[in-house]
């Protein structure tokens, strides 16, 4: 073999190797790493606050609306080169205390909860009159009066 055709099977396989690795899947994980022996472990009417937290460590988050709320959130993600990542796995775990704070029910829910909204595009629909462009450029000529000069009162009364 020449030089020259190394050269180029190096290329080559140097822009194969390129392009299969933008192809690749990114795999990723935010929130609660969720222990199933844990979770199982919390138990209506045993646990308390303090056992819960030492437990299951901090909730991710508490109820906005009702402090009794304690929420675990997990997922895993998954996303090709440039595009949006997208949910391949989802956990919940809420637990709810009562007033004396221990623990009332234990809730756990996934993927069901996930909601895909869509934007309707680049504008946002009003309800209003709607206005070409030369009535939005024109429209308000002679609707607008000078204002006033300092002494001379108001001219519109």
């Amino acid at each position: 073999m020449n030089l020259a055709s190394t050269r180029a099977g190096a290329a080559v396989l140097t822009l194969a190797l390129l392009a299969t690795a933008a192809c690749t899947s990114i795999r990723d994980h935010k929130g609660y790493v969720a222990d199933e022996t844990l979770i199982a472990s919390v138990q209506p009417g045993v646990d308390n606050r303090d056992s819960v937290t030492k437990t299951l460590g901090r909730p991710t988050f508490i109820g906005q609306f009702d402090q009794n709320d304690w929420f675990y959130v997990s997922r895993d993600t998954g996303q090709l080169a440039f595009s949006a990542p997208r949910a391949t796995a989802q956990t919940v775990l809420r637990v709810r205390f009562d007033a004396a704070g221990n623990v009332s029910a234990v809730e756990r829910t996934g993927m069901e909860k996930i909601a895909s909204i869509n934007p309707s595009g680049d504008k946002t629909p009003t309800l209003g009159r709607e206005r070409g462009f030369f009535e939005e450029l024109f429209g308000n000529i002679g609707a607008v009066r000078a204002p006033s000069l300092p002494g001379q009162g108001n001219p519109g009364q």
